[in-house]
């Protein structure tokens, strides 16, 4: 298969992943081992397209963030939405920045690793979307601090592959009191410093691969990410706020089974 093909395989899977709680990590090592694709640069190259699903991100939600960075010097409020944001990638920056290493060379190589957790994510899903407590948060850009900190807590769960960054951090802020499509658009927010950490840790890591071809494989896989993924996040608010989170709970256990099933029986 040529490369380019990979690139757009891969783009669309993270861009339209990303954002609901399925894993788009364990999505990815799950297509990359279907299509063969060999450790190293694909790695690096799954991490570094997430930038372009972030991207979408920033262009739906421009106007809120602007309006928030012109005037942090003169409005409380967007002081306190922008240290709420910080203080929730607190914790998994840190726990990045210490297990890097094991995280990409031992957890993301177990296929079975993923599948549970892609099932065991799907069957939380499936219980907090049936008994979640009475919300007491309503605006994702005034939350309490102590529920962003829990938020941030939650979001280390996501360091394991097939948990979601997305899931463990809509799951903690359901279970906190804040509804559910304020916890969706706070794990957005949360997704901006998060993924262009992770962007920024591996690229450095990996600069010597980085080579002319490398990056236009990259770039494409880039724009079909941002692509995608902008048309997620201009969707999946409404499709929470109407269906809930048992849809990809029922398809996390799907393909969680399925890729088990090829572990085992292929």
């Amino acid at each position: 298969m040529p490369d380019w093909i990979a690139a757009v395989i891969l783009g669309l899977v993270e861009g339209l992943t990303e954002f609901i709680p399925v894993s788009s990590t364990g999505h990815l090592l799950l297509t990359k081992k279907l299509l063969g694709l060999p450790s190293g640069f694909w790695d690096t190259f799954s991490v570094m397209i997430q930038l372009g699903a972030i991207l979408a991100v920033v262009v739906v939600y421009f106007q809120k963030l602007w309006t928030v960075l012109i005037t942090l010097h003169s409005d409380p409020k967007s002081r306190w939405f922008a240290t709420s944001v910080l203080l929730s990638v607190l914790p998994s920056m840190a726990i990045a920045f210490v297990a890097h290493d094991f995280i990409k060379t031992v957890l993301f190589e177990s296929v079975v690793l993923i599948c549970v957790m892609l099932i065991l994510g799907g069957i939380v899903l499936l219980v907090v979307d049936r008994w979640a407590p009475e919300p007491k948060e309503h605006d994702a850009m005034q939350l309490s601090w102590q529920r962003s900190l829990g938020i941030g807590f939650c979001q280390c769960l996501a360091m394991v592959p097939g948990v979601s960054r997305s899931g463990a951090t809509i799951v903690g802020g359901v279970l906190l009191g804040i509804d559910r499509r304020a916890a969706a658009e706070f794990s957005f927010f949360m997704a901006i410093p998060t993924m262009v950490g992770a962007f920024a840790l591996d690229f450095w890591s990996n600069r010597d691969v980085l080579t002319g071809e490398n990056l236009e494989i990259i770039a494409i896989g880039f724009v079909v990410s941002f692509l995608s993924g902008l048309i997620v996040v201009k969707t999946m608010l409404d499709f929470i706020n109407r269906y809930g989170l048992a849809p990809y709970g029922w398809w996390r256990i799907g393909v969680g089974l399925i890729g088990l099933g090829v572990v085992f029986l292929g």
